[in-house]
């Protein structure tokens, strides 16, 4: 029984709440559509009773304590103090699975009053052009635009709520998930330049590499799965260019090899699943700055985990060319996060997901023990945003010591910071590819030797541990991420 309360309708269940949310963004973004191309064809501006339609769902939740707070170990879903929260949302049927996880259980542990209805924001009208053509050729200029229809404000699009900004004490209603529509709005604009394929393509298990070879057994490993695991339905490459299952492997390669990736700054491959944990690959490049700006845009989707899968010096002597390390503890000399996340505050390991790579690594290498710790050594990686940092060796010697890192590299430490800042499970595997202060550097020989042997296998690896993780999706979601002032939402 639905009941009606103001502008909002109260729901029952978590599937009602989300089919109204669904309902009401098909219905405003048809009508700003309707508008825009109305205005662009006869310059016939909305009235006011059109333009009140163009507005995001918003979804609220007043939770009444009575006696008792419930006790629960999830990291998620769970509300510390009663009152009223909510947020806008954006594309809700794209993210229905994302919501039910979070709406079920706190409906089912917490006394709570659901409501779904129509916010006061906006929503921007680039948001609802899909390609761009509908403006090419029409003589509007986009100033013209936002005169007459929502435009994108900067200021609605903030990351307050996860860098801790916000007024908990003195704020009704209070937030009920990290980011607003329009937060996410602007980030799924963004992954489709960036990546070169629609946002919904990307996968919930992410592995992060900073060189293209890695996206070549990427490919040999996702045609290899679509012909033996019948879990695997589809690859979609940059583009949005799609391989599916019942292709011929021929067929298959032909279409991977003719992709033109170089296109976008940073590609993403996805390997789609059935049951919805496929994984996806995105070459980041080189440097912090690449490694914070993807990570701001993945977080959106709310990952369940993303891996950084890529090469770095090795710092010690006992160390070998090939061999892998495995982060527990990151000395961040990027820079980039210094004003939200300042250098001083640690960045935990995840022990299910340290456990997952190390298991991982016996599992694909086929070594143990003694075996297996000298290839595998853990340690701190140290994260520099100058890649000519031995140019300054002197300088940087005695803080490298006392930090005892056994490895470099240009975005680790910046893709764990923004895992811890936006709650996005998190972890780093690195390949030693050269070791710089032992006069093993990248000469084009040795290096594609290396290359050659180490790329497949390190890639394996990342992915076994993501298969490990999925077993284990109830504590990957770890309360080391949350903090005392947390939204109810992951």
């Amino acid at each position: 029984m639905l009941i009606v309360t103001e502008a909002f309708i109260v729901v029952q269940t978590a599937e009602q709440a989300v089919d109204r949310l669904a309902a009401l963004h098909e219905r405003a973004t048809t009508a700003l559509s309707q508008a825009l191309k109305r205005y662009l064809k006869d310059r016939v501006e909305p009235d006011a009773e059109q333009r009140a339609l163009f507005r995001y769902p918003e979804l609220r939740l007043t939770y009444h304590c009575h006696g008792e707070v419930p006790q629960t170990t999830r990291a998620y879903a769970k509300v510390q103090l009663p009152g009223t929260y909510s947020v806008t949302v954006t594309h809700p049927a794209a993210f229905r699975n994302y919501l039910l996880e979070q709406l079920v259980p706190l409906m089912h542990d917490f006394t709570v009053t659901v409501e779904v209805g129509v916010s006061e924001q906006n929503i921007p009208y680039p948001y609802v052009v899909e390609q761009g053509d509908e403006l090419a050729g029409s003589g509007v200029t986009a100033a013209a635009l936002a005169r007459v229809f929502p435009s994108t404000d900067l200021s609605a699009a903030t990351d307050g709520i996860a860098d801790g900004l916000y007024d908990w004490e003195n704020t009704h209603p209070l937030p009920l998930a990290l980011f607003d529509a329009a937060r996410v709005d602007f980030s799924l604009r963004r992954l489709v330049h960036y990546t070169g394929s629609d946002w919904r393509h990307v996968q919930p298990w992410i592995l992060l590499t900073n060189y293209h070879r890695y996206v070549d057994q990427f490919i040999v490993h996702g045609l290899e799965q679509l012909r033996s695991d019948p879990r695997f339905v589809r690859m979609v490459l940059p583009g949005n260019v799609i391989i599916e299952k019942s292709m011929d492997h021929g067929e298959a390669s032909a279409i991977a090899a003719g992709v033109v990736w170089h296109r976008y700054q940073m590609p993403a491959y996805h390997l789609q699943a059935s049951d919805g944990h496929g994984v996806t690959l995105v070459n980041i490049g080189v440097g912090p700055s690449n490694a914070k700006n993807i990570t701001d845009h993945l977080a959106v989707l709310r990952p369940h985990c993303w891996l950084m899968i890529g090469h770095c010096g090795g710092l010690r002597q006992s160390q070998t060319i090939g061999d892998y390390v495995l982060a527990h503890a990151y000395m961040r000399r990027d820079g980039i996060l210094d004003r939200v996340v300042p250098p001083n505050i640690p960045i935990p390991a995840l022990a299910e997901v340290q456990l997952a790579l190390q298991q991982a690594a016996a599992n694909v290498t086929g070594e143990k023990g003694e075996q297996l710790k000298k290839r595998l050594r853990t340690g701190t990686v140290l994260t520099y945003d100058d890649r000519n940092w031995e140019l300054r060796w002197a300088e940087e010697r005695p803080l490298i010591n006392l930090s005892r890192a056994v490895a470099v590299d240009m975005e680790s430490g910046t893709i764990a910071a923004q895992g811890y800042r936006l709650r996005v499970p998190y972890g780093t595997l690195l390949c030693v590819s050269d070791k710089p202060l032992h006069s093993e550097i990248k000469l084009p020989g040795a290096a594609n030797a290396f290359y050659e042997r180490a790329v497949s296998q390190h890639l394996k690896i990342g992915i076994e541990a993501v298969d490990l993780m999925r077993s284990e999706l109830n504590s990957l979601h770890s309360r080391k991420l949350r903090s005392f002032d947390e939204p109810p939402f992951r």
